[in-house]
């Protein structure tokens, strides 16, 4: 921990808009001007657009993630958890991952705490679901997927066999539908290395509360898509939701019921809860409330953006708020980090407007659907084109950028990896199982007691 007197920049979260600001901020600042402090319980930002390609096998995991302390060598980068602030002092209290927590003072407070999975009180659902929110969540589901390709091949019960092989996505938008074009093109391409397990005794199912999936790409495309992935086989029922999955029996709200060993959930995300403890205002969604120039109300020291803040939308008119999207956070982390260069200067505060340049979404290798600037509609290879070079772009830091393109360009040459690591999950069974006391040889057991009815 730094003990420079220099005012402080405290940053909260190291995501999109964490790491962005403070790349900004740093470029930007003076030499000695302030110092700026990270604090994220992960040593690293996630690329979140590509977990569905990491649980796809197209991304090595490692490559989604972008290390703070090597994006942000002039920062101090702390992990841990911030669990309060006071406003009175000015100072924050971290919880480190290791020892007692400590305060730490600032001048300047950025809420960048992201969002986590919006989950609901269904039966069963905290016990068998996987959520699609990070790097960990993506590659435990590409292994679990193929651990159950494993398990299926190796029994001779048809009704294990079924269960194994039912994959179940709730949630029909941007997360759940690459999420499940992905892992069924992997699944398919699987199936090839597997005697007894193909294609047509896998089934995918994609469940939608809402009338149409996609709904950013509007009802056009989003009933195209759902159209290319019917034709995989894929079954996507909408306007139903899911009532129970104990025991990984899953109970529609339309009715159906089946047994399914893989249960995805991505039905929406909802601000990280650990900004109820900073003693700013929110939103009636429990996001922090700030204004256009990414202050938060009543606060000229605070500023808020990405998926835990009420951003108001001006290019989309009078009481419309950004979507929690990665388009949005990255282009409020420039304007959030200029406003905090011009707070400590005394200068006026600038407003965040940005237009919509549109969506795209990647449906498995050479498909996808894209919509740019609200206008022109793309399908197929060429929207999966597109999806590519935009993520590839934006993906941070050039390390990254070049290591993703370099998996990107082997997978035109090698074949899709089919092996699933699902040992990882439990990574010191196999020591521990070692290490364990050896059981005596039967043979050696039946001894004495053979020596003691001789003695009879």
């Amino acid at each position: 921990m730094s003990t420079t007197e220099r005012p402080r920049i405290l940053i909260v979260g190291g995501g999109y808009v964490g790491l962005y600001a403070a790349m900004r901020i740093l470029k930007k600042m003076r030499y000695g001007e302030a110092t700026v402090t990270v604090v994220d319980p992960r040593s690293y930002m996630t690329y979140l657009p590509f977990l569905p390609e990491a649980a796809g096998g197209n991304v090595a995991p490692r490559n989604l993630v972008a290390p703070l302390r090597s994006a942000l060598k002039k920062a101090e980068v702390l992990t841990g958890h911030v669990t309060e602030v006071d406003h009175a002092r000015k100072v924050a209290t971290i919880q480190p991952a290791a020892g007692e927590s400590y305060e730490l003072p600032f001048e300047y407070l950025v809420v960048a705490t992201g969002s986590v999975s919006r989950t609901f009180p269904i039966p069963g659902l905290a016990e068998h679901g996987i959520g699609m929110k990070t790097v960990e969540e993506a590659i435990s589901l590409r292994n679990h997927v193929m651990a159950q390709l494993d398990k299926a091949e190796s029994t001779t019960d048809e009704d294990v066999r079924r269960k194994a092989l039912t994959f179940v996505v709730i949630g029909g938008g941007f997360a759940g539908i690459e999420t499940v074009a992905e892992i069924e093109d992997m699944a398919r391409d699987a199936a090839k290395i597997y005697k007894t397990v193909s294609r047509s005794d896998m089934r995918f199912v994609v469940v939608e509360a809402a009338n149409r999936i996609l709904p950013e790409m509007g009802p056009d495309l989003g009933l195209w898509t759902k159209g290319r992935l019917e034709e995989r086989d894929i079954e996507v029922y909408i306007e139903t939701s899911m009532d129970s999955c104990v025991d990984q029996h899953v109970v529609l709200k339309n009715g159906m019921e089946f047994d399914a060993s893989t249960i995805v959930w991505t039905a929406g995300v909802k601000p990280n809860p650990v900004v109820n403890r900073f003693g700013l205002p929110l939103g009636p969604r429990g996001h922090v409330d700030t204004a256009a120039t990414l202050q938060v109300q009543g606060f000229d020291y605070v500023w808020a953006a990405g998926d835990n803040a009420q951003v108001p939308d001006l290019a989309a008119g009078e009481g419309a708020w950004c979507p929690p999207n990665a388009q949005h956070a990255v282009r409020q982390a420039a304007v959030l980090g200029d406003n905090v260069i011009a707070g400590m200067r005394g200068f006026p505060q600038a407003e965040y407007k940005h237009k919509n340049l549109g969506a795209v979404a990647g449906l498995g290798l050479h498909k996808g659907v894209a919509i740019l600037f609200g206008k022109v509609k793309l399908k197929g290879r060429l929207a999966w084109w597109f999806h590519r070079g935009y993520h590839g772009a934006m993906v941070p830091t050039m390390n990254r950028k070049i290591r993703v393109f370099t998996d990107w360009t082997l997978a035109m040459f090698l074949k899709r990896e089919t092996v699933g690591l699902s040992e990882m999950e439990k990574p010191f069974d196999a020591f521990q199982e070692a290490s364990a006391p050896a059981p005596k040889p039967a043979a050696a057991a039946a001894e004495p007691k053979k020596e003691l009815a001789a003695s009879k």
